[in-house]
């Protein structure tokens, strides 16, 4: 379960870490009052639980109450990645002087966690992992020790943090620990020309396990969390939003995520996780398809299914039943394999949708797909 920001920056406060004074709202007038209470100048921010908002514009400076209603007026409402905008958090500016990055995130390979450091924040840490991965440290935290006043010394050191971030790496993994997170990111984490360190921004993703722990988050600002994650949540399905062209649907968590590399292997970037588990009924099918095609980034689907317990044939009357019921608009490739694979093509065979085509092998309907999105 992910939080919004200003959830995370309530959570960063409660452990005592430094967040300047924000608040939120959905109405434009209001947003009008928080910012003379906040001294006038403000930073306006969407609110949604999604990477990119300030390349979409959903982050920007008012230099005064009025501009501050104008521009929540104009924020509130936007598309953002396929979520909309429903509030947006006022924040007092801050002098920055320097800008670093941190985070812990669950290694499930190593079975630990990972702390992500770097003396480079403020940008996307792909990006500066990707140019320059001498600057970002990675220092594995077992999860039995956890981070002490040591552990988090060595972690600065790595990163080229100063030594006053330290305090701020214990109480990011309290945060973690009583919490229940799977991840805590701050970036970026700011030291101001006073000296102080403070979180001007924060992501913290809850472990759906713990959700009868953390009742307080579930319903919060409901009404506004309209993207294809919760859509997909209501209809039962284990989906997540990435930053690509190419739809994933898959049967098994494991399949999915190869799935995934075998997409990237072949040039294009996949659009979602999603997994529609071991009975792929007409239902389950037609939901997948509809959230799946609701993501305007989408330009080809792949469905990958090995048949098991849920054999292929089934898979495949699935995907002909939800065909009548979701409006089809991109390129399905379909690779069945496994039980009763052959009686499962066929039945999409005498379907003969123009949009469907099915690819024997899990590489070549890859491939497939990624041509499909890349030359869409």
């Amino acid at each position: 379960m992910d939080l919004y920001e200003h959830q995370a920056r309530q959570l960063f406060a409660e452990h005592g870490i430094l967040v300047p004074r924000a608040e939120v709202t959905d109405a434009p007038g209001e947003a009008r009052e928080i910012a003379r209470r906040l001294g006038g100048r403000v930073v306006v921010k969407a609110q949604v639980k999604t990477g990119g908002r300030g390349k979409a514009g959903g982050v920007r400076f008012a230099a005064d109450p009025a501009a501050a209603e104008l521009t929540a007026r104009q924020i509130l409402g936007m598309d953002i990645n396929g979520h909309t905008a429903g509030s947006v958090m006022l924040a007092q500016p801050v002098d920055v002087e320097d800008e670093f990055y941190v985070s812990y995130v669950l290694d499930r390979a190593a079975g630990r966690f990972l702390a992500i450091a770097s003396a480079a924040g403020g940008v996307d840490i792909e990006e500066v992992a990707a140019t320059r991965p001498g600057a970002v440290a990675r220092v594995l935290v077992d999860p039995a020790d956890g981070v002490t006043s040591a552990k988090a010394g060595e972690i600065a050191g790595a990163a080229g943090l100063p030594p006053q971030t330290a305090d701020v790496l214990v109480r990011l993994w309290q945060v973690l620990v009583r919490e229940d997170a799977l991840l805590v990111e701050v970036n970026p984490l700011v030291r101001t020309r006073r000296g102080q360190i403070l979180a001007l921004d924060g992501k913290v993703t809850l472990d759906d396990n713990a959700r009868f722990r953390q009742a307080r988050w579930g319903a919060d600002d409901a009404r506004h969390d309209d993207g294809p994650e919760a859509a997909a949540a209501a209809k039962g399905l284990h989906y997540v939003k990435l930053d690509g062209e190419v739809g994933v649907i898959g049967n098994g968590a494991g399949l999915v995520m190869s799935t995934l590399d075998v997409v990237a292997g072949c040039g294009a970037r996949p659009a979602n996780f999603l997994d529609i588990g071991g009975g792929a009924s007409p239902q389950v099918m037609a939901d997948g398809l509809s959230v799946v095609l609701s993501d305007p980034a989408v330009t080809s689907v792949l469905v990958n299914v090995f048949g098991g317990i849920t054999a292929c044939d089934a898979v495949a009357d699935g995907i002909v039943r939800a065909l009548e019921t979701v409006r089809l608009t991109k390129p399905l490739v379909v690779r069945l394999d496994g039980n009763n694979a052959a009686l499962g093509r066929a039945v999409l065979e005498r379907r003969a949708h123009p949009l469907v085509e099915q690819v024997p092998t899990m590489d070549g309907a890859a491939a497939r797909a990624a041509e499909l999105a890349i030359t869409a």
